[in-house]
């Protein structure tokens, strides 16, 4: 095993001298990247209707497709699944990555080609480890096992052969044969329906395995740890995996965990992604540093709108070549699947323009303006952490929606959170969160002068295991489900509260 450990070792630290390639090249990496994709792509019934063959510039390419969400391709993605092909992309599809859904639909149906599968996921796992052994050269990663939190996959009526399910269970049910051997549990285990009797089954398969990295969201990951230590009446992980090195986490925001994973392996790496079913788009390339770098090669080209044109019918879009530091930006990406200029939802910031990095700051819809206060995640998440460093609480999950008041014109933010470990003082809380949003956003101060449209928040403590409960009622336990941090109605409030009576 040391000897296949130091081959692969070299073979992943190759590859890094490529991630040095388009560091130095974005701008013409990303030029390459959108002239392929047109070429592959020109006789397909896109590329016939926007005449794919006459586009020669980014300002041609922009000016002829018009900006895309889901309901917008939606015809077009279940026709596919229907079987119909060479719609989107030349190449037959059989995976569509199921996701969190929109307002019309409780989920939808990302397509996941051959290419965007090799070219751009899996790629993106194997930089994940480039990345790792850039970090720590002796790494022993590769004399072990690892765990990969998947979710379930069902076979798609439509299309022989193909799938629709979590992201992970596609990528988990593609995988070649040398690296799932190098999985535990099985992947039958790995994909079941029920999560309840998957963790059960997980646990005890993996207690004997010699555990050298972990992949998964933390939630579900952090529910398998603790059952792995009931299980082995262990004080922490490295007691049951001495030879653990690794954790790989995306998906959500990994601060509320941290303090509890550091209790549960006090000898754990941490590398986190940035991807979602439509594609893999950043790596933290830098140890202990919270933020991505943009992946360049991956068959995806990259545009960005600014904050100010969010709200315009037909908002107008950047090249990457002309993004600032410090603005809030929409993410539109074109990709080997044959997503084209769809718009993701998700809002980034740049750090860093040589090389390209960002941080996520939230999704567009998740945000609060009952008040006028434009209260987006990023702020919210950063609150949150500043409270519970301040009153040594530990959090498992929250929401926020706004609470109208009847007596007055204001209102308030409704926090409900679960604690893990509750603050020493609620009050003291309470008052660190408002006053960290106020620095944060100066749109939130202004409301909250003198309690005139905005009082203090409202902090409502639930039960241990009331998220869960709920999302086990809306059938959403799953990696790919996520409870929404701030949403501008009360829906998601008033049945998460439901749950903890």
């Amino acid at each position: 095993m040391a000897i296949l450990n130091s081959l692969i070792s070299w073979r992943l630290k190759k590859r890094f001298h490529q991630i040095e390639l388009f560091i130095k090249y974005p701008i013409e990496v990303q030029e390459e990247c959108l002239n392929t994709l047109l070429s592959k792509a020109r006789n397909t019934e896109w590329g016939r209707k926007y005449h794919f063959n006459e586009i020669d510039s980014y300002a041609d390419f922009k000016n002829r497709i018009p900006i895309q969400d889901y309901n917008s391709i939606k015809h077009d993605i279940l026709r596919t699944q229907k079987g119909l092909s060479n719609i989107m992309w030349p190449s037959e599809i059989k995976w569509f990555a199921k996701s969190s859904g929109t307002t019309q639909d409780k989920s939808k149906f990302i397509p996941v080609s051959e290419d965007s599968l090799f070219d751009c996921h899996y790629k993106g796992g194997k930089d994940m480890l480039s990345v790792f052994c850039s970090w720590c050269p002796n790494t022993e990663v590769f004399t072990g096992k690892t765990i990969m939190m998947g979710g379930s996959s069902q076979i798609n009526p439509h299309v022989k052969g193909g799938y629709t399910g979590d992201l992970s269970a596609i990528l988990i049910s593609n995988l070649p044969y040398w690296v799932t051997r190098q999985q535990a549990p099985s992947k039958e285990i790995i994909l079941m329906d029920n999560w309840e009797k998957k963790i059960e089954q997980m646990a005890d398969r993996v207690i004997r395995e010699n555990i050298t990295s972990i992949s998964g969201v933390p939630s579900w990951t952090q529910v398998l740890f603790e059952k792995v230590l009931a299980k082995t009446n262990a004080q922490n992980l490295n007691e049951v995996w001495p030879n653990l090195e690794l954790y790989m986490h995306g998906g959500v925001d990994f601060s509320p965990y941290k303090e509890r994973f550091s209790e549960l392996s006090p000898t754990l790496n941490y590398l986190e992604t940035y991807n979602a079913s439509e594609g893999f788009f950043g790596i933290q390339f830098e140890q202990n540093v919270s933020d991505f770098l943009l992946m360049l090669d991956y068959g995806i080209y990259y545009e960005f709108i600014p904050k100010e044109e969010w709200d315009n019918e037909f908002p107008n879009a950047i090249s990457l070549s002309e993004v600032e530091l410090g603005i809030h930006y929409a993410v539109v990406i074109t990709t080997n699947a044959g997503l084209w200029r769809y718009q993701l939802g998700d809002t980034v910031e740049f750090t860093s323009l040589s090389p390209f990095r960002i941080r996520l700051t939230g999704r567009i819809k998740h945000f609060i303006n009952a008040f006028g206060e434009e209260l987006i995640i990023d702020n919210a998440m950063e609150a949150m952490k500043t409270a519970c460093q301040k009153t040594n609480a530990v959090v498992n999950e929250w929401t926020v929606a706004p609470c109208f008041r009847t007596s007055k014109n204001g209102g308030a933010h409704e926090w409900v959170i679960e604690f893990e470990q509750q603050p020493n003082n609620i009050e003291y809380f309470k008052h660190v969160l408002d006053n960290t949003l106020k620095v944060l956003n100066s749109d939130y101060e202004a409301k909250r002068f003198q309690d005139l449209v905005l009082e203090l928040p409202v902090i409502r403590i639930v039960k241990k295991k009331t998220f869960y409960n709920w999302l086990k009622s809306k059938n959403k336990l799953g990696g790919q489900n996520k409870v929404p941090k701030l949403y501008n109605s009360r829906i998601y409030v008033e049945e998460v509260l439901k749950f903890s009576k």
